[in-house]
């Protein structure tokens, strides 16, 4: 399956940690850069993380430095973002996303691939 399937979304306490997953089939996946959006009730989808094909770089956004990890385990065709010290401004649906090159992609048309999304929720 070309589109992503993230997994490991919650409701998590203010301070708390939660790992989200996203799957992605294909031979070539170790050749696509993968990113991580979210999308809060009333908002518009803002970028949160991204990592290159090989893993070699990674970016975030500056709300979530310190605090997120993007990774990836490419024989296990699977990207993760840990997520610590958690903060109800996290709160949201979060979108994995699969280009089709292996850069980083910090803006969301830069993505051709999108999972379904994951909600995560952080309660003060």
């Amino acid at each position: 399956q070309v589109q992503p399937v993230e997994s490991g979304g919650g409701l998590v306490q203010a301070g708390g940690s939660l790992r989200l997953s996203c799957a992605a089939s294909g031979r070539t996946f170790s050749s696509n850069g993968m990113g991580w959006f979210r999308q809060a009730a009333g908002k518009e989808r803002e970028f949160v993380a991204a990592i290159t094909g090989n893993g070699g770089s990674v970016s975030y956004v500056d709300s979530v430095k310190g605090r997120f990890t993007i990774s990836r385990d490419n024989p296990k065709n699977t990207v993760y973002l840990q997520m610590n010290s958690l903060e109800p401004e996290d709160t949201g649906v979060y979108y994995c996303a699969r280009r089709v090159v292996g850069g980083l992609g910090l803006r969301a048309d830069a993505y051709v691939y999108w999972g379904q999304g994951t909600q995560v929720t952080v309660s003060s």
